[in-house]
C-alpha cells in the first residue's frame, strides 16, 4: 500500500469514527468523543513516529496558551457580531447547541474533563501531527488551512453552519501554532485550555 493510499485510509477511518459525534444523542457526547478520538490516535499511533511529535520546551508551551487566549477572545467577539448582525441567519442559539454538549452532559466533573482531555489529544494527534505533517512538505504555510478545511467538512455532518466555521477557525489557529513550533505539545495544551475555557469554565452564548 502506497503512502498516498494509508494517508486515505486513515482519513476514512478517523471521518467513520467521528460519525458518532454528528449521529449520537447529545447526553451520549462522551462515548461518541472517545469513539471520535480513539480512532484518531490509532491512526497517528499507526502513521509511526508519534513520540517524536512532542518537543516541548517553555516557549512551545507559552505560544500554546497564548494561542487559546487569543482564540477564545476572536470566539468572544464572534459571539457578539452573532448576536448583533445574524449573519445569513445565524443565531447565537446555534452556539449554545455547541457549547451545552459538556456543560449539559449531566456526567461527573472528572469524566468531563477526560472527555476535554481526550478530545484534544485525539484530535491534535491526527489533525496536527499526522495529516498536517503529511501535507506540510507540499503545501508549506498553507497546509494548517488546507487540514482546517478538511475537519471543518466533515463537521458539515453536524448540519450547524457555525460548528463548521469554528471548527475552521479553531483548526486554523492550532495548525499554525503546530507549524510554528514543530512541537505537538503546543497544540494539545492550547486545544485542551481552550475546551475547558470555552465548554466549562466560561461558556459563550
Amino acid at each position: 500500500m502506497s503512502k498516498r493510499q494509508r494517508a486515505a485510509l486513515g482519513l476514512a477511518v478517523v471521518a467513520a469514527g467521528m460519525a458518532p459525534l454528528f449521529v449520537l444523542p447529545k447526553g451520549d457526547f462522551a462515548l461518541s468523543t472517545f469513539i471520535a478520538t480513539g480512532c484518531m490516535a490509532a491512526v497517528a499511533v499507526a502513521s509511526g513516529g508519534y513520540r517524536r511529535l512532542f518537543a516541548p520546551r517553555a516557549w512551545t508551551l507559552a505560544l500554546g496558551l497564548v494561542a487559546a487566549a487569543g482564540l477564545y477572545a476572536l470566539f468572544y467577539a464572534g459571539n457578539m457580531a452573532i448576536a448583533a448582525f445574524h449573519p445569513l441567519g445565524v443565531g447565537t442559539q446555534a452556539e449554545t447547541s455547541i457549547y451545552a454538549l459538556i456543560a449539559s452532559s449531566g456526567n461527573p466533573l472528572p469524566l468531563q474533563v477526560l472527555v476535554l482531555a481526550c478530545d484534544s489529544l485525539g484530535f491534535e494527534s491526527y489533525f496536527r501531527g499526522t495529516l498536517q505533517a503529511l501535507a506540510t512538505p507540499r503545501l508549506g504555510g498553507a497546509a494548517p488551512f488546507a487540514v482546517a478545511a478538511v475537519d471543518a467538512l466533515i463537521h458539515a455532518a453536524s448540519f450547524n453552519l457555525l460548528w463548521v466555521v469554528a471548527t475552521f477557525m479553531a483548526d486554523s489557529v492550532w495548525g499554525l501554532t503546530y507549524y510554528r513550533t514543530g512541537d505537538l505539545s503546543s497544540s494539545v495544551l492550547s486545544h485542551f485550555v481552550w475546551d475547558v475555557a470555552i465548554f466549562m469554565v466560561a461558556p459563550i452564548g
